[in-house]
């Protein structure tokens, strides 16, 4: 299975990182990845960046040797009511908005209070994947999760990095949450959570993870950089997608509202 997207990585700009924007785009070309976001964490996470950091990804060129690059987000999770930790104006200007529940944000708390917040974030509009969702920091119910992602049109990202050197014990969760997803007719993206290049574009585990409970190819978005951007022209953002059309054999137009 190739993965042409990769939706969830960071530079060095989100302070615990280690490999810079062209690092991580050499890294996604010898891959094949189409698609590559950079999501550097929201402003809230310590030692991440200014709200001028995200403000300014506009001058990142939307091709670099051959790759796409995405401007995106993981946006921190602050509170019950699922507020995050980047404004309204700006997530309008990204391409793509992860929302996470992270510890130094967001004290963990019980199961029903974390789905709760957790589906309080994919009803306010705000985000587009809901990332690391197997977090066994973070206990969720996963057919509540996936259901409501269905509803409110969120990807569910399974993630590289919660399987190999984060998140230790999220194979049992991802899984569930994966299976529900299926179950609820949603959709998968699967990102790596790099924070070093050489992990860009790995995907094994997600790969086998899926494999072994049979989920549906095509409910894997992040499969194909075409589908993955029509997701994105859909989702009515104020950034402008077209010149990434570009890189694959169809051109169409922006599906605004539909």
């Amino acid at each position: 299975m190739h993965i042409e997207v990769d939706s969830h990585t960071h530079t060095i700009a989100s302070g615990h990182a280690y490999s810079t924007l062209a690092e991580n785009v050499t890294a996604a070309a010898g891959r094949g990845i189409k698609l590559l976001a950079i999501t550097d964490h929201g402003p809230a996470m310590p030692g991440g960046p200014h709200f001028w950091f995200f403000k300014n990804m506009r001058v990142i060129p939307r091709i670099i040797g051959g790759v796409g690059v995405l401007r995106g987000v993981e946006a921190n999770i602050m509170n019950s009511n699922g507020e995050l930790d980047i404004n309204v104006d700006i997530q309008q200007q990204l391409d793509l908005v992860l929302g996470s529940l992270h510890e130094p944000i967001f004290a963990p708390q019980n199961k029903s209070i974390h789905t709760d917040t957790v589906i309080k974030t994919m009803a306010s509009g705000q985000i587009d994947v809901f990332a690391h969702g197997g977090n066994p920091a973070f206990p969720i119910d996963p057919d509540e999760v996936a259901k409501a992602a269905a509803e409110y049109r969120v990807l569910i990202e399974i993630n590289n990095s919660s399987f190999t050197t984060s998140r230790s014990g999220s194979v049992a969760n991802c899984r569930a949450l994966a299976e529900a997803v299926a179950i609820h007719g949603g959709q998968l993206t699967f990102g790596t959570d790099a924070h070093i290049a050489t992990r860009v574009g790995v995907f094994d585990q997600c790969v086998t993870l899926a494999q072994s409970i049979d989920f549906p190819e095509e409910q894997i978005l992040s499969r194909s950089g075409l589908n993955f951007l029509n997701f994105l022209f859909s989702k009515n953002k104020q950034s402008d997608l077209s010149e990434l059309s570009s890189l694959f054999d169809q051109v169409y137009p922006p599906l605004h509202g539909g």
